[in-house]
């Protein structure tokens, strides 16, 4: 079988791999990330195959797989904070209301391709300014974008969601393994 390549150093995508059984090795990718749309699901389809075209110079006989996520509010990307006011202030926008998590996946196997965006729907709960000044003073909404990780105390808040939880963590695993399992030939299970 050949060898795949996560071309992420999230640790929630190696998690998320991992507990599906994915055996895998990790190599970042590096380079610039450079978009050209500021449409959210076209934004994370090119970063992906960015991501994924640079790893595979590097494992061209591996499967290569990445992926990049982004927070969308009124078709706007929310990118990762750049300091604590900057967080307060994106969770202003979203507590109350409804985002958009999208998830861009490239796969590489050889010279074929296979690129794709999820959505997933998160409702917010209202919140207080006390409680999004505590979310934010926490540290955890520092390195994530649209300034709150699902899989953490930002839990507290979410309402409801529509589509793939694992999507808002970071990687739609479910449909990223149907592609898997068709490009490894992995036998139906009986």
């Amino acid at each position: 079988m050949k060898s795949i390549i996560l071309a992420s150093k999230s640790p929630r995508r190696k998690e998320l791999l991992t507990q599906i059984g994915v055996p895998f090795l990790c190599c970042p990718a590096v380079g610039e990330e450079v978009i050209s749309t500021s449409v959210p699901e076209t934004a994370v389809k090119e970063l992906a195959l960015q991501k994924a075209r640079e790893v595979r110079q590097q494992y061209p006989d591996s499967v290569i797989v990445s992926a990049d996520t982004v927070v969308a509010f009124d078709g706007r990307i929310l990118g990762k904070p750049a300091d604590l006011e900057d967080a307060i202030r994106t969770l202003k926008l979203l507590q109350g209301n409804v985002h958009s998590v999208f998830t861009g996946v490239t796969i590489i196997n050889g010279e074929d391709e296979i690129t794709f965006a999820e959505e997933t729907r998160v409702h917010v709960f209202p919140m207080t300014e006390e409680e999004i000044a505590a979310y934010a003073a926490s540290g955890e909404p520092m390195d994530k974008a649209g300034s709150y990780g699902i899989q953490g105390r930002f839990a507290a808040y979410i309402e409801r969601i529509e589509g793939d939880y694992n999507n808002v963590v970071g990687l739609p695993v479910g449909r990223l393994w149907q592609f898997l399992k068709k490009i490894l030939d992995i036998p139906k299970e009986e």
